[in-house]
């Protein structure tokens, strides 16, 4: 039995999975594994089948990726927000360079220059845009104090958390707080 692996931009939570799933189901394409960013077919689909996917998956803001270092940069940012949006809090014991390395069994010197060619900015960079964008979804919560934020993000102190907060959106975290609209970026946006 063949079977296909699918690419898929902007999957960056639960709901995405779910929707994507259901895609998946709508179609009859009969899968082994659905992860963000990527879906493992148990069988080739028709050409038929991936251009209603395609669109239909267009439709809801995804992205099929067609070509093979976009995937991996799919891959890439999938593995970032997965570890800083994801449900478990997971403690980068490990460094991103070797964490990237392993999952995609690649060199992080040809990873990092490949997300930079496409995306115009660094693996590092989009890290600390995604670390902030969970810091105004923690501070809109209201449930964490800084420092505990600042401890959940991987942050060295609150002064170096405030720092980056201030850099990246020009407030500081506690003026943030304080604005009553919505200044949170979709992740597909970040």
């Amino acid at each position: 039995m063949d079977q296909m692996q699918l690419f898929i931009k902007n999957m960056v939570c639960d709901r995405c999975l779910m929707v994507v799933r259901q895609q998946m189901e709508a179609l009859h394409l009969p899968y082994k594994n659905i992860q963000l960013g990527e879906v493992e077919l148990s069988v080739v689909p028709s050409s038929d089948q991936l251009q209603t996917l395609k669109k239909n998956l267009g439709d809801l803001g995804f992205e099929l990726v067609d070509d093979k270092k976009s995937a991996i940069v799919t891959k890439i940012k999938s593995t970032i927000i997965q570890l800083i949006h994801g449900s478990e809090q997971v403690e980068l014991v490990t460094k991103l360079s070797v964490l990237l390395s392993e999952k995609l069994n690649m060199d992080y010197h040809y990873l990092s220059s490949l997300f930079s060619s496409i995306e115009g900015i660094t693996i590092e960079k989009y890290v600390i845009l995604q670390r902030i964008e969970r810091a105004k979804e923690l501070l809109m919560y209201d449930e964490l104090n800084l420092s505990e934020i600042a401890y959940n993000l991987g942050y060295s102190s609150v002064q170096h958390l405030s720092q980056q907060f201030k850099k990246i959106t020009g407030l500081t975290p506690s003026h943030f707080k304080q604005l009553k609209e919505n200044k949170r970026k979709p992740l597909d946006q970040v």
